[in-house]
C-alpha cells in the first residue's frame, strides 16, 4: 500500500467533523475525468515520493485530542486488500473516527473494512447499466451494485455522490431512483482548475440541474448540489 499525500487538516472532507485526509495510490478505475492521475496512472505514481506507514502514524499519534478523524481517500483505497482493513485498524484503535471514500468496485473488501468505519462516501459514476464501464473504464457494474446495497444497510453514515460531466438528464434520473430511498446524495458539478485524464472540459447546464433537482429531491433524507 502506498500512500501518496497527507493534507494535515480539513474541515470540509469529513461532514461535522476536524480530520486529515490520507491519499492512497493506485485505482483500478480509468475515469476519463479523473484530475488526480497521480493517483492513478502507474507512471504518474512513480514520479512522487510516497509517506512512509511510519511518518503518517507518528503524525496521527501527535493529532491525538486535536483531530477528530480521518479520511481514507485516493486512487481507490479497496484495491489494498487485507492491508487496507490492517490499516483502519490501526487508526480506529488510536481513538481516531474514519471516513472511507470509495468507487464500491470490491464489496468484498468493502464488507471487511465497514466494522472499522464510521462514514462511507460512496462515487456513483453513470447510470446502473450498459453505460457504467464507459464512465469508469471497468466492468465492474454487478459489483457496484452490490456496495450500493451494503453500504445501504450498513448501519454507519454514509452518503452516495456523482459528479456530472457528459451525463444526460436521464443518466442521472437512472441514478438517484437506482439507489432511493437513501440518506444523502450529492451532484458534484465537475471542476476543471487540474488536467484530468481526458484532458477534456465538461460543463453542466444549470437549467438541467434544475430539472433533476425538482425531480429527485424528495427521493433522499439530504439532496444536495455542490
Amino acid at each position: 500500500m502506498k500512500i501518496g499525500g497527507l493534507q494535515k487538516v480539513t474541515l470540509i472532507d469529513y461532514p461535522g467533523k476536524v480530520a486529515c485526509t490520507v491519499f492512497l495510490s493506485g485505482c483500478n478505475f480509468r475515469c476519463p475525468f479523473c484530475y488526480s492521475p497521480e493517483l492513478v496512472l502507474p507512471e504518474e505514481i512513480e514520479k512522487h515520493l510516497a509517506i512512509e506507514k511510519k511518518d503518517f502514524f507518528d503524525f496521527l499519534l501527535k493529532k491525538k485530542g486535536l483531530l477528530d478523524g480521518c479520511v481514507i481517500c485516493g486512487g481507490e483505497p479497496t484495491i489494498n486488500g487485507e492491508e487496507l482493513v490492517d490499516f483502519c485498524k490501526k487508526i480506529k484503535e488510536m481513538g481516531f473516527l474514519i471516513k472511507l471514500d470509495t468507487n464500491g468496485s470490491n464489496p468484498d473488501v468493502l464488507s471487511k473494512v465497514i466494522p472499522f468505519v464510521d462514514y462511507i462516501a460512496m462515487d456513483i459514476k453513470a447510470p446502473l447499466n450498459e453505460k457504467y464501464i464507459n464512465f469508469s473504464g471497468v466492468d465492474c457494474l454487478e459489483k457496484v451494485k452490490e456496495s450500493i446495497e451494503m453500504i445501504k444497510t450498513s448501519g454507519i453514515e454514509y452518503e452516495f455522490r456523482t459528479t456530472i460531466t457528459n451525463h444526460s438528464v436521464d443518466d442521472v434520473l437512472n441514478i438517484a431512483n437506482y439507489i432511493a430511498p437513501a440518506k444523502k446524495y450529492f451532484l458534484q458539478r465537475f471542476v476543471g482548475e487540474k488536467a484530468n485524464i481526458s484532458g477534456e472540459n465538461y460543463f453542466v447546464k444549470e437549467e438541467d440541474l434544475t430539472l433533476i433537482e425538482e425531480k429527485v429531491e424528495n427521493l433522499f433524507e439530504i439532496f444536495k448540489i455542490r
